[in-house]
This record gives structure tokens, C-alpha cells and sequence, in this order.
């Protein structure tokens, strides 16, 4: 399985990026992990919070394969422990799937086309986070979960 993470816009801070990078490069171990940056829509000022998330979540749809599984990013979405987190990654494996695809939207969420497309949504917290900030956590949360996996210390364990 290879797992693909969506993300409008490019991240901005410097050293977001290089903690996103270094995870990244641990990741690459344990799984074929691909980051891919939708870029800002141009002149999104001048549209409502609906075009653009219309907008947004076509350029999401055109990113996808027919046997993509579509997971978004949302604060609707299910809650995991890291160890769950882990068993949610075993299952998606075990089930054949050639990629997991999952998609940080932008800042009014996802458009309805896209919420239809998904297959599931997934929820880091219940607090809000930066959508900059988001991209971190979720690559940190795919590392630690392989790790899990793999056996290897585990902090809480």
C-alpha cells in the first residue's frame, strides 16, 4: 500500500517544513509515502467560502485514481489513540488497497463532491489546529503508527 497526503497550499514556516521533512524521511522505511501540494487557488479573495471550496475539492477530485481510497482530514471525523491509529493502518493494508489517500482541505473544508468521493474522515483532535500545522501531525501520526507496527518502543506501552 502507498499512502498519499493532499494538502492546499505550500507550508509557509521553515521549520514546519523541515520537521514535515525529516518525517518524511523516516517514513520511507516503512511505507511508499508521497506528499503532494495542491496550490492556493489565485484570487481566492475574490471568491465565496462555497466557490472555493468548490474550487479546492475539484482540484483534490482530479488527484485521485479510481482505486484511491479517499480519507479526509476532518474535525468531524473519528478520533485514534496512536496505538489505534496503528491498528487503523494494519487494516487498510491487510485490505488490499492500493493507495490510501488522505486530504488536508483548505480553510473552509471540503466541498460536498468531495465529501461524497470520501470513503471516511479522520479527526486528529478536537481542538483546532493550522492546516500548516495539521500536515506535521499527520505525517508524525503515520511514522509513529509504523513503528507501532513494527515493534519497535513505544513510550506508553
Amino acid at each position: 500500500m502507498k499512502i498519499k497526503l493532499l494538502a492546499i497550499g505550500k507550508t509557509d514556516h521553515k521549520q514546519l517544513q523541515q520537521l514535515i521533512d525529516e518525517y518524511q524521511n523516516r517514513l520511507k522505511h516503512y511505507v511508499k509515502f508521497d506528499l503532494e501540494i495542491i496550490p492556493d487557488i489565485k484570487n481566492a479573495k475574490n471568491l465565496s467560502e462555497a466557490q472555493q471550496k468548490e474550487k479546492e475539492g475539484e482540484l483534490i477530485l482530479a488527484k485521485l485514481q479510481p482505486t484511491d481510497q479517499l480519507i479526509l482530514l476532518d474535525d468531524k471525523g473519528k478520533q485514534y489513540t496512536s496505538v489505534e491509529f496503528s491498528n487503523y493502518l494494519q487494516k487498510k493494508m491487510n485490505s488490499g488497497i492500493k493507495q490510501l489517500v488522505l486530504v488536508i482541505g483548505g480553510p473552509y473544508g471540503f466541498s460536498e463532491a468531495v465529501y461524497q468521493k470520501a470513503q471516511g474522515k479522520l479527526s486528529l483532535s478536537k481542538m483546532t489546529f493550522s492546516h500548516q500545522m495539521i500536515r506535521l501531525f499527520i505525517v508524525e501520526q503515520i511514522y509513529r503508527g509504523f513503528t507501532i507496527l513494527r515493534n519497535e518502543p513505544y513510550h506508553h506501552e
